[in-house]
């Protein structure tokens, strides 16, 4: 199928051309932004995450897979899998983040960008075969308007806090990342996309990072957009709670972007009926580092190019990072 036939009720490009999309600025940031993200920060540092290893599940591409837990912000335990070398030194270490179809299993995320790395594949609060919780809704469209009434209560701050758990988690287990000082890449996709976003900005262990059709960019002009994803449930709440959009501000990726400075790839599409495309590239615009941009035909989407685009955004990624993580 091309992106042309496509039977949505409205059109997943959006009538904006490239040209477009690369001319749009994040929001204005709420003026206690950056307080707010770093004591959300310093808070998560301060979590004892206590890693644990279970057996040995596979092995493939290279690497070693296993089962792992560890202990997020609000004491909520939370798994995942861990990927070490099959052979030889670590010598690079990753945190990957998943979509909000959640995470069931390692999936296409091994083998990783470089080889001789390890990394953590959280699942967070809420979302994933390891990481369902009572209390926190499982699926999208309500997950993302949990506790959505308060900035210090909504999930997607927590599931930011979620992945510098799972960093602390990774450095503890694998030490001689943090004795080298190559600081660690972030790789995430849609809702892993948007969280990293608003992660990185904060946290020095990153070296650079991988974000693949960001959710969360430009929240403001987000909620004006008809879609099918995590967004269109948040565009129906916003319409009989207006004051949602005091919460929204904080939680822009696009905003929060303006304040990453280490190297990033952004892999951002023209065509998107679940992340609408001037969302994901209101993040790449806004990155206040050096960047790159990788273009997608489309995401959220099976096309007939689908297969050869996610191959040459996997050789873009093993080649940004080999240029930018140390000893790569």
């Amino acid at each position: 199928m091309s992106v042309s036939e496509h039977g949505f009720p409205f059109d997943p490009a959006y009538g904006r051309t490239l040209d477009q999309l690369l001319a749009l600025p994040a929001p204005a940031a709420p003026a206690d932004f950056d307080a707010f993200w770093q004591a959300r920060y310093e808070a998560a540092r301060r979590v004892s995450t206590t890693p644990a290893v279970g057996p040995q599940e596979e092995e493939r591409d290279g690497f070693r897979i296993f089962g792992v837990s560890f202990t997020s912000v609000g004491g909520l335990r939370l798994g995942g899998w861990l990927a070490l070398p099959a052979d030889g030194p670590v010598e690079h270490g990753f945190v990957i983040g998943h979509g909000y179809g959640g995470r069931q299993d390692t999936g296409d995320a091994v083998p990783l960008p470089l080889t001789r790395s390890a990394a953590i594949l959280p699942c967070v609060r809420g979302l994933g075969a390891r990481s369902r919780r009572p209390g926190i809704p499982g699926e999208a469209d309500q997950h993302v308007l949990h506790g959505i009434g308060s900035r210090d209560t909504y999930v997607i701050g927590d599931c930011v806090a979620d992945l510098w758990c799972a960093a602390s988690a990774l450095l503890e287990l694998v030490p001689e990342l943090a004795v080298s000082g190559a600081g660690l890449g972030y790789v995430g996709e849609s809702l892993g996309g948007g969280l990293g976003a608003l992660a990185l900005p904060w946290d020095e262990r990153f070296a650079c990072g991988q974000l693949t059709v960001p959710t969360f960019g430009d929240q403001p002009l987000r909620l004006t957009l008809p879609g099918v994803g995590s967004g269109e449930a948040v565009r129906g709440y916003r319409s009989d709670h207006p004051e949602v959009m005091k919460v929204l501000p904080y939680f822009d990726a696009a905003t929060a972007a303006s304040r990453i400075r280490v190297p990033m790839l952004v892999a951002a599409a023209l065509f998107d009926p679940a992340v609408p495309p001037p969302g994901q590239f209101a993040v790449y615009n806004a990155l206040a580092g050096p960047s790159e941009l990788h273009v997608l035909s489309a995401g959220h989407f099976e096309h007939a190019a689908g297969d050869q685009e996610a191959a040459e955004l996997a050789t873009s990624r093993h080649r940004f990072f080999a240029e930018h993580l140390k000893n790569a």
